[in-house]
């Protein structure tokens, strides 16, 4: 199986997670140890993309 490390979208990094080409994340709340920062992401089929929520 081919998979790969989650990077951060916020400081570049690599994760402590990896994804699969069948793994499906929906609002998921990546944490990145470097930077100590939090984003909310999708992921398919090896492509991550970052959730921007509007402020309530």
């Amino acid at each position: 199986m081919d998979a790969q490390w989650i990077i951060c979208p916020v400081c570049k990094n690599k994760t402590r997670l990896k994804i699969r080409k069948d793994t499906i994340l929906k609002n998921y709340p990546l944490f990145c140890p470097k930077c100590k920062q939090e984003s909310l992401i999708d992921a398919e089929a090896l492509k991550v993309s970052v959730v921007i929520e509007p402020d309530a």
